[in-house]
């Protein structure tokens, strides 16, 4: 067996897996986010830590379980955070995870050191408050005694290698989601580093993402359920696991579309994709040689959950599915009615972290429904925006395959399908394709599977939704209403 973690902004999603990668059992285990003001965003890593031996207990001792003992462990999880370790390997405080935006100031030094558009070209990606190294910067000059201690800095999934193995190490996909490594020359920038004043033996040694980077030591065993002995796999970032999992494992496989907490789209890719309005970014791929050109939004999923807890506070946001398949029934962008789905600052298109959640051009006769619809369609319409970039790149979008939590909606994807003008398939791996990505990536790192291709062999298309031309017209003009709200409202944000 494989027994994958997949270490999400909610929880972490455990799987296990038969040798061919055929899903048997999967169980989440949840965590908390602390969310602040001034863009704070953090999670205590002795939960995730907590989690991920709850899991993999309950996996292995439910009733009727294989008895066959496992084979190796493997991991995706949230990217762009600063988990800080002491010399001892213990987290010197909360991480600050991939949602926080507090380092704007840091960031700032950044792009005046080296530039936004030499940044750019080095790593892939913007210099932005949302990458780890602008977080760094920030522990650094406003918790000096906590920064005194730091040895190493790494991301959820590494924390969690070390943890089972003793071992300090990162892949080239997480890598590529901090704001220091070199995308071209495969290594931690010591120009950006430097730039920074951080010493690079502060970042891990990078192996590729189906290294097996050690093995389960006695004391993780004790808490884990899992033999000692038991191979490591290194892992990957979950952007680039969920493209494992969707089966993007080659150039010119299609795009997918990730709806979780946050959401993005994104394409395989043999180059990185440097778009001249710096749009979108590039993460390394856990494939060996390819990349994962990707336009995220910080609160996809994320502006759903948000709207669902706040109309209905005592059920604990669990009304969702309801109000979304209520929305089908209201007009939005139709009535005049529009969401700026910027509740965490923002990411792609616009790489403003002072951006805010708005709804526009509110009426008297709105109601619940309405408003759900709104954050629907600005969902779609701001990922829109994004599809464009990728177009104008040569990347086709004009098939999307959609997985994570709000995947399992026909409404949305509906909508998804009518505001881009793309067809849209649900896949039979929906909310599970992250954990799909480690378990495959486990499976190629001991051998057992052939390759990452076996991806389209363990999921299929059962649903497919096509564009209607009517509403993608009457969408096409929305969504510039939709832009020229943002741009209105862009510079009081500012202030």
């Amino acid at each position: 067996m494989l027994l994958a973690h997949d270490l999400g902004t909610t929880g972490n999603k455990a799987s296990l897996h038969d040798d061919d990668g055929r899903l048997l059992s999967a169980i989440t285990v949840p965590y908390p986010t602390r969310f602040a003001s001034n863009g704070v965003a953090e999670q205590d890593p002795a939960k995730w830590w907590r989690a991920v031996c709850d899991a993999s207990r309950a996996l292995l001792n439910a009733p009727g379980a294989p008895v066959e003992p496992v084979r190796a462990v493997g991991f995706s999880g949230q990217m762009m955070g600063a988990t800080l370790l002491d010399a001892r390997g213990r987290a010197v405080r909360p991480s600050m995870i991939w949602a926080d935006h507090r380092s704007v100031a840091q960031c700032r030094q950044l792009i005046e050191r080296i530039g936004m558009e030499e940044g750019y070209r080095i790593t892939g990606h913007r210099f932005d408050p949302t990458y780890t190294l602008s977080k760094a910067m920030w522990v650094r000059e406003h918790e000096p005694e906590v920064w005194s201690s730091v040895r190493t800095v790494c991301q959820a999934k590494d924390f969690m290698v070390y943890k089972l193995t003793d071992a300090v190490a990162t892949d080239p996909s997480d890598a590529s989601s901090t704001n220091a490594y070199d995308q071209r020359k495969g290594a931690w920038s010591q120009e950006i580093l430097g730039a920074a004043d951080i010493d690079p033996a502060l970042f891990p040694q990078i192996v590729p993402s189906a290294t097996i980077v050690g093995e389960v030591t006695r004391a993780a065993a004790d808490a884990t359920g899992l033999v000692p002995g038991t191979p490591v796999i290194m892992g990957g970032g979950d952007g680039p696991m969920a493209a494992v999992g969707v089966g993007a494992v080659a150039p010119g496989a299609g795009a997918y579309v990730y709806l979780g907490s946050s959401s993005w789209v994104s394409v395989a890719s043999s180059e990185p994709l440097l778009d001249p309005k710096m749009r979108t970014m590039t993460f390394n791929h856990v494939v060996p040689g390819l990349y994962v050109p990707t336009a995220t939004m910080q609160a996809g999923g994320a502006s759903l959950e948000w709207l669902s807890e706040l109309l209905y506070p005592s059920s604990g946001g669990s009304n969702l599915r309801e109000l979304v398949g209520v929305a089908d029934t209201s007009e939005a962008s139709g009535d005049g009615l529009y969401f700026l789905p910027h509740l965490l600052g923002e990411r792609s298109p616009y790489w403003n972290p002072a951006a805010t959640g708005a709804f526009v051009g509110l009426q008297r006769h709105h109601r619940a429904e309405h408003l759900m619809r709104a954050v629907l369609e600005g969902v779609a319409f701001n990922l829109g925006t994004c599809v464009t970039a990728f177009r104008e790149a040569g990347h086709g979008v004009d098939c999307v395959d959609a997985i994570g939590g709000g995947a399992v909606s026909d409404v949305w994807l509906q909508i998804f399908a009518d505001v881009w003008g793309a067809h849209v398939r649900r896949r039979s791996v929906v909310e599970g394709a992250n954990s799909l990505g480690a378990a495959i990536t486990a499976g190629v790192g001991i051998g057992c599977l052939d390759g990452f291709d076996v991806a389209a062999n363990l999921s299929s298309v059962i649903a497919e939704f096509a564009p209607d031309p009517g509403r993608h017209d009457n969408y096409r003009r929305r969504h510039e209403a939709f832009l020229a709200a943002y741009r209105q409202l862009d510079p009081w944000f500012a202030r």
